[in-house]
């Protein structure tokens, strides 16, 4: 039986191409998503047509209970759960205060730091019974600095930090190996930056910046980064790390 690797917010960006990465390294990908079957589907039969294995899901984590019976169905139905990459995304762009309504503050509360914490809690339980698993838990800039206009989202994002100290203080003694990643930068991704951008915007981007000049984060390499967290000796865990281009100031210094 393969080891399995969780991704919940499995897109084209980072979630979906760290999970391509597990299972090109012998993991069964459990891809997870909000929305666009297609996608997913493609993701999916992209995988196999490379000989690895995956399966893939539509599912709303803001819903009752849907985490933890996905997390229960994966343990019974498809196997152990080994690496869980939580990529679950909470920002809502730019809002003065007065322009943020308590349901969309608190919808990014619900994302980034109660969702990570239903799944910490349908999940913990099965790796300590092991004694090992990892979870990885992509962050962002917000969760170290509050800019105007990001007050769900460095809220949100803090709150995730802190729960990830936490979860370590309990569990890393247990075998368990919770990594905090800061995202500090631009991510070449089509569905979260080209989205907030636009397609056109999102092009000229990736030409003045991106592509050959390497100022945009690539998933890819991301990924090699997610992997080697996952396979690091116990003795020498990294519990929290932030990445950035080269070409970037890094968020204590901007």
């Amino acid at each position: 039986m393969k080891p399995v690797c969780l991704v919940m917010g499995a897109g084209a960006g980072i979630g979906g191409t760290v999970g391509v990465r597990f299972a090109a390294e012998g993991y069964h990908t459990v891809l997870c998503r909000r929305s666009d079957e297609g996608g997913l589907k493609q993701m999916v039969e992209n995988i196999a047509a490379k000989g690895g294995s995956a399966s893939g899901f539509l599912l709303n984590a803001i819903e009752p209970d849907v985490i933890e019976e996905h997390v229960t169905a994966v343990e019974e139905e498809i196997g152990p759960i080994e690496v869980v990459i939580f990529n679950l995304g909470a920002q809502i762009g730019d809002r003065a205060l007065q322009d943020t309504s308590y349901k969309a503050f608190e919808m990014g509360w619900r994302l980034a730091t109660f969702g990570l914490f239903r799944l910490a809690s349908a999940v913990c339980p099965y790796m300590e019974e092991r004694g090992n698993g990892t979870i990885l838990v992509t962050s962002a800039t917000a969760a170290v600095r509050g800019n105007a206009g990001q007050h769900s989202h460095a809220a949100a994002m803090a709150g995730r930090r802190m729960l990830c100290q936490t979860l370590n203080a309990e569990f890393a003694g247990k075998g368990i190996h919770i990594a905090h990643i800061l995202i500090d930068g631009a991510v070449d991704a089509p569905d979260t930056l080209g989205k907030m951008l636009g397609p056109e915007g999102f092009q000229q981007l990736r030409e003045a910046r991106g592509m050959e000049h390497d100022g945009l984060m690539l998933p890819a390499r991301i990924a090699d980064t997610y992997f080697h967290l996952a396979q690091q000796h116990r003795s020498t865990w990294t519990h929290e790390l932030d990445m950035r281009s080269f070409t970037d100031l890094p968020w204590w210094n901007n």
